[in-house]
């Protein structure tokens, strides 16, 4: 894993394009945590929460929501990437997001980051543009790659 990188300022922020922030530590994907999602999301789908049914079914095990391994990227990514000395950061959006491969509870799981770009943008800030990927122990396909797109000012 790749320590905690922290960056103060917009310099510093901008001094991050082109980088590759590295990688977290694992995550497994409890059983539990689906089941706090699906009740969150009102999302009860059998390949989700039917364990029995879904060993069964054409994944082999119950699989984690494509929103739930979306939604673990920023606290992972903030096991990678620490900004101070801004007065707001912002999450800009989604340029495309895609689900490769499923995520098998019991499955664990990580993020890689890179920084595509750092641009200068009105009110005193900057935008950068991130790739995150989750990453599957054992497994060549990603579950999930995203083009992120945060905004901070100074």
């Amino acid at each position: 894993m790749t320590a905690l990188r922290t960056v103060t300022g917009l310099d510093e922020i901008k001094a991050l394009d082109g980088a590759d922030l590295g990688r977290t530590d694992w995550l497994e994907i409890t059983q539990e945590r689906v089941n706090t999602f699906a009740d969150a999301t009102g999302d009860h789908q059998w390949i989700h929460v039917d364990p029995e049914r879904a060993a069964a079914g054409p994944f082999g095990a119950p699989i984690a929501h494509g929103y739930l391994t979306l939604s673990l990227v920023i606290p992972l990514f903030n096991d990678l990437l620490a900004i101070e000395g801004v007065s707001m950061s912002i999450n800009y959006g989604l340029d495309k997001v895609r689900f490769p491969s499923p995520v098998k509870v019991g499955a664990k799981i990580r993020l890689h980051g890179a920084v595509d770009s750092v641009e200068e943008v009105k009110g005193n800030g900057v935008e950068m543009r991130l790739t995150f990927t989750i990453e599957v122990e054992g497994s060549e396909k990603p579950a999930c790659v995203a083009s992120a797109i945060y905004r901070h000012y100074a």
